[in-house]
């Protein structure tokens, strides 16, 4: 097998959920792009929120590997909609942003984006440059091409209309909107997270349309957040920043449940597949401490997103305070849903059977908080008054054999 091929390989199946007529994109990647010129690979991001988690990572790292292939990646910016706003049935409805405040958070967003994928092989798009110019005929056009039935085969529309819950006309268009961009840029491919799958066919879908070769579509798996259950996301609390600090990333790395390790080793690591396999034969026969692969993990990660450097002394860090502390590998799980005073967490969580016992505790230097995924040293807590944030993997103890995570909620 040649190396291109190994390389080819990696792309369609490394952390990959589903490839739409993975033979024709095969064969394109193969060719090395349409026509005489190379693949344009689109993704698109609505700079509502600019701050990207390791969630945005793992299709960010797909783009990239096209690109080492020699195609082109075309970033879309969702400026356009986001003016717009979205007066759907969710419990918070996306309120309209001013162009200033787009731009600002598209800036932002590129400047992280540009930490994975290269700048030179970049090109981006506004979608102003084309829907600033549609009129209502256009819009009414663009709506002709889905029927009602066919919209409501997206998950979240046929989930909330089974249970009576409004779905308002305009979020209809949403897919259509995002499926123009394909048709306005010639996307070759379009790339996403398994929750994007209902529009990048609708994309597909209005190009064969128009006469243009349809998209190919290739979907990534979605990894959990800290909590191990849910999707990643900063609305959950769940997440780990992309901006965030060597230490940071890497502690907060640590605390993730062992469950989680495959897919985040899948998806933002090239550690060879045979290799992770061997790993987790020797974990399951009990020849290999899932904390080690853990370490490992982090390691990779923060070596990735940072530098090896980096990652060594994060790793020698984290060593010194937690390992060198005896701090056990199976740790409860408390949830803290808003700042709390040590007194009232410590009875509370069982730690203490008495906010006077609580206090005698404090006042004698038994309680300590370890700032998993923070820079710094295990600190001592003395001052009763003392609040406590709800930071995802920090660890309280109280004396030497009671501890607690905490986790966000």
């Amino acid at each position: 097998m040649s190396a291109n091929t190994k390389t080819i390989d990696f792309l369609l199946t490394r952390g990959v959920a589903q490839v739409e007529k993975e033979s024709e994109l095969r064969r394109l990647l193969e060719a090395g792009g349409r026509n005489g010129r190379s693949l344009r690979v689109k993704l698109g991001f609505d700079p509502r929120n600019p701050d990207m988690t390791l969630g945005h990572a793992v299709v960010l790292r797909k783009l990239r590997q096209f690109q080492q292939l020699g195609h082109t990646a075309v970033v879309i910016v969702g400026d356009w909609t986001a003016r717009l706003g979205d007066p759907s049935g969710r419990s918070e409805a996306r309120e309209a942003l001013p162009a200033e405040q787009v731009k600002a958070n598209a800036e932002k967003y590129l400047d992280q984006f540009y930490q994975i994928v290269d700048r030179e092989q970049t090109e981006v798009r506004w979608q102003s440059e084309w829907f600033d110019r549609f009129s209502l005929t256009d819009a009414v056009r663009l709506a002709g091409n889905k029927t009602v039935a066919q919209m409501l085969e997206r998950d979240d529309f046929s989930k909330r209309y089974h249970v009576g819950t409004e779905i308002y006309i305009s979020e209809f268009l949403y897919p259509l909107l995002q499926g123009y961009d394909s048709v306005a840029i010639e996307a070759d491919v379009e790339v996403g997270g398994t929750d994007q799958t209902f529009n990048l066919l609708v994309g597909r879908d209005l190009q064969e349309r128009v006469g243009q070769p349809p998209q190919q579509i290739l979907t990534c798996h979605l990894i959990v957040g800290l909590d191990g259950v849910q999707k990643m996301g900063k609305s959950l609390g769940n997440y780990i920043a992309l901006t965030a600090s060597a230490h940071d990333m890497y502690g907060k790395l640590m605390s993730l449940p062992d469950q989680t390790m495959p897919t985040y080793f899948e998806t933002l690591t090239n550690v060879p597949t045979e290799e992770l396999r061997e790993m987790q034969r020797k974990m399951a026969e009990g020849a290999l401490n899932p904390r080690d692969v853990k370490m490992r993990l982090a390691r990779e990660i923060v070596g990735e997103f940072r530098s090896s450097q980096a990652a060594e002394e994060a790793e020698a860090a984290f060593v010194r305070r937690f390992q060198n502390h005896q701090v056990p590998e199976q740790i409860p799980e408390y949830p803290l849903a808003a700042p709390v005073n040590i007194l009232t967490l410590l009875t509370e969580a069982g730690m203490a059977p008495s906010r006077s016992r609580a206090r005698d505790l404090v006042q004698q230097g038994g309680v300590y908080i370890y700032p998993l995924g923070a820079e710094g040293e295990v600190e001592r807590i003395t001052d009763v008054g003392r609040m406590i944030e709800p930071r995802d993997g920090a660890i309280v103890q109280v004396g030497k054999l009671q501890f607690i995570r905490l986790r966000a909620s």
